[in-house]
């Protein structure tokens, strides 16, 4: 059973979300058909975060990573050794095709590092948000002291003039 998400009421009454909303678009068209290699996705602080991604088999010159602006690729190509074309498998469940899985970052999420150990690929992410878009507190200016300053009176020349009753 699919579930449609209409967004248009969200594009109506926001400002500025235009790219998370296309990204949320984007995430309902995508059909998952492939979901190798499993991973998972941690948060590990307010602004760190740490991809999980199980590549048993992989070593780390199979592997690349590739931050291009906001998408983070992993892909894994696996080298055959020579003379492994005699091999006959009798069942094969070590998966070691090839796969790349695309990651979209948010705004100012960078890739720290990543490690390779037991088949687990650590990649670590940060959001650092520049100190000119961080919130800041602004002061409430108080109007200046008028001590020692007359206020003066506008007077009138004349007298006013009767009401009619």
């Amino acid at each position: 059973m699919a579930t449609t998400l209409d967004f248009a009421p969200l594009f109506r009454s926001s400002v500025g979300f235009d790219r998370m909303l296309d990204a949320l678009e984007a995430a309902r068209r995508v059909e998952t058909l492939d979901n190798w290699p499993p991973y998972d996705i941690v948060r590990t602080g307010e602004d760190d975060y740490r991809i999980d991604m199980a590549v048993a088999g992989f070593a780390e010159d199979d592997l690349s990573l590739t931050q291009d602006k906001n998408m983070l690729i992993v892909s894994g190509r696996k080298e055959m050794p020579e003379g492994d074309g005699n091999v006959s498998y009798l069942y094969r469940g070590i998966a070691d095709r090839s796969f790349e899985r695309r990651f979209e970052l948010a705004d100012h999420v960078r890739v720290e590092g990543a490690t390779l150990s037991n088949g687990l690929l650590i990649i670590q992410l940060k959001r650092e948000v520049p100190e000119e878009l961080k919130p800041r507190r602004i002061e409430i200016a108080t109007p200046v002291a008028t001590e020692g300053l007359e206020t003066r009176q506008i007077e009138m020349d004349r007298e006013p003039e009767p009401v009619a009753a």
